[in-house]
């Protein structure tokens, strides 16, 4: 299964289209850095944790499509008929699924890592900043559901549909739009810009209500759920000449 990773990792991360991925989500996360969280959120400082916070809600939707860009390398029609020949191989089929599914969390987990680091050298070389450990926390509360749910998701709908994956592409940008309730405040950014202001403190210290926490677990549970769904097949009866 680990040559199978590997495998599967050179061809995600060795091409041109997540290179031309990574230079499109750095130049974007400067642009917001320099032009937004610059400026803090709320009344906050620009390295506070709801600053941060909102820097990443922003860069959501390039982590969701880089996401589900990486699934389509294992949904899409010509993988589908590829995997005939690795149905017949001496490995289980789910063998060869997981480790395709974890090669995609490693592409998602080394994007958010460089938007993690272009943080990091913009709080560094702008406020002489590097206090890091306070913003562990709004990190992985943003992060990592939203990988699990894109990765999850996009793994169901392009086994049943390659062609779902793309449309499943708009769903950030669709949340950046509409009125979003504040237990999903985080999807769409307000969390940080306007749960702050209901704290009656200035610079408050982080924190979520236990309706935003329960709807991030549930997303993060619903996305580790979906990989395991299974997918029905039409069967194709052919008739007798």
């Amino acid at each position: 299964m680990l040559k199978i990773f590997k495998y599967e990792c050179k061809r995600l991360l060795c091409n041109k289209f997540f290179f031309g991925l990574l230079l499109v989500t750095m130049f974007y996360g400067w642009q917001v850095l320099n032009n937004v969280t610059i400026f803090g959120v709320s009344h906050t400082a620009p390295f506070s944790p709801w600053s941060f916070g909102d820097y990443l809600s922003r860069m959501i939707p390039m982590l969701w499509i880089g996401t589900l860009f990486f699934i389509t390398f294992f949904t899409s029609p010509k993988a589908v008929r590829a995997a005939v020949l690795t149905d017949a191989a001496p490995a289980a089929p789910a063998r060869y699924a997981a480790a395709r599914c974890a090669a995609a969390l490693a592409g998602s987990v080394l994007l958010s890592l460089v938007c993690l680091a272009e943080a990091a050298v913009f709080y560094g070389s702008c406020f002489k900043w590097y206090e890091w450990g306070g913003l562990f926390l709004p990190a992985a509360v943003t992060l990592l559901p939203a990988l699990l749910f894109a990765l999850g998701s996009g793994w169901f709908l392009g086994r049943l549909r390659p062609w779902l994956v793309y449309a499943w592409m708009a769903v950030p940008f669709l949340c950046m739009v509409l009125p979003m309730p504040e237990a999903l405040g985080i999807w769409n950014g307000s969390f940080f810009t306007e749960y702050p202001l209901t704290l009656n403190a200035l610079d408050p210290e982080f924190s979520m209500p236990v309706t935003a926490v329960l709807a991030q677990c549930a997303s993060a549970a619903a996305g580790a759920a979906m990989f395991g769904l299974p997918i029905r097949k039409k069967m194709r009866v052919h008739s007798p000449a």
